[in-house]
């Protein structure tokens, strides 16, 4: 397929994908065997949702959000030679440090992994003293060694940028509370060292009616020749509760906080049974996208109803045509 935007990144020739069924004509469409991710592939598990997969060697790998059957919220590693078979720790991962103050936290979910320079930087929602941004790094997703967290409480859904931006690492997160926060706007910031963050830039708010409660980032940002295409959790509250859906926008290259085009209407919300129905109704929650820069191909793995793991396809230029609507409208 020829693309009009190029995506910026390694080749992924053996990227998970399933062609657009023929009935199909939304922009994003789902794996025709979805779940991919059952709630329970190791006993521990009363489900496995919100996971962060990355191409490694010839293969993937994987942090994923284990809530097990005290509703203990772990992250387990895992890998698959496909994209679609996944074996998991049946152990949760254990992060190194000599800080037992970082040792010490309560909890871990939703995480995000992104390949920096040379080696993988992991980001999750880290409990320490109420939600944070924690960190760490890993080469060979079998030892975890943890860095300094990244915000003061509360804050969730951290997501770093795939390099550098002017000199500093940089990442979009939500400012929160302690709670199920029934508020959230996307905001950016920079550290020289992972250690120490500021130029803190506000980037968006809610401004449609499915995405009036709150919004929050999504996988990692992928590079284009035209910008950051990002994609978006968006959460509407009705008489029936939180209904959680995704959308697009695209953000300058060099100045992340501005937006550039951003979609109205969102692209993917809960349709199917299994993103209706589990543990909490009417979710589905993008958190890792895959892609191929020969072929504009995107894969994205999504959380459906905290309960199990969905993959969802789509074509770049096919999401850059929907945002291009949306600018002229």
């Amino acid at each position: 397929m020829y693309t009009r935007t190029h995506l910026i990144g390694p080749p992924l020739p053996n990227l998970p994908w399933e062609d657009r069924p023929e009935s199909c004509t939304e922009p994003i469409w789902r794996y025709s065997f979805n779940p991919v991710i059952p709630r329970n592939p190791i006993p521990c598990a009363n489900s496995v949702f919100n996971s962060a997969v990355v191409q490694f060697e010839h293969s993937f790998a994987g942090i994923f959000r284990v809530d097990d059957r005290t509703r203990k919220m772990r992250m387990h590693s895992g890998r698959s030679p496909d994209g679609f078979s996944w074996t998991l720790n049946p152990e949760p991962i254990v992060f190194k440090t000599n800080d037992p103050y970082l040792a010490a936290f309560d909890y871990g979910y939703d995480p995000r992994v992104v390949f920096i320079e040379d080696r993988f930087l992991v980001t999750w929602c880290n409990g320490a003293h109420g939600p944070t941004i924690g960190l760490a790094e890993t080469r060979d997703f079998e030892s975890f060694h943890q860095l300094e967290n990244a915000f003061l409480p509360h804050n969730r859904n951290g997501v770093l940028f795939p390099r550098r931006i002017n000199g500093n690492y940089a990442m979009l997160s939500r400012p929160s509370d302690n709670g199920h926060t029934p508020f959230g706007e996307i905001f950016y910031s920079e550290s020289p060292d992972l250690t120490y963050w500021g130029k803190h830039r506000w980037v968006m708010k809610p401004q449609q009616s499915w995405e009036y409660t709150k919004i929050g980032p999504g996988p990692v940002p992928i590079e284009t020749s035209e910008g950051w295409l990002i994609f978006y959790h968006g959460v509407t509250t009705s008489c029936n509760g939180m209904l959680y859906s995704f959308g697009a926008a695209l953000l300058d290259l060099e100045k992340p906080w501005q937006v550039i085009r951003r979609g109205r209407a969102y692209l993917f919300n809960p349709r199917e049974p299994y993103e209706q129905v589990g543990d909490v109704p009417n979710v589905t929650f993008p958190v890792t996208n895959l892609f191929d820069p020969a072929t504009g191909r995107i894969a994205i793995y999504y959380g459906a109803a905290d309960t199990v793991t969905g993959l969802a396809f789509c074509y770049v230029d096919e999401i850059m045509a929907f945002l291009d609507e949306a600018a002229n409208e």
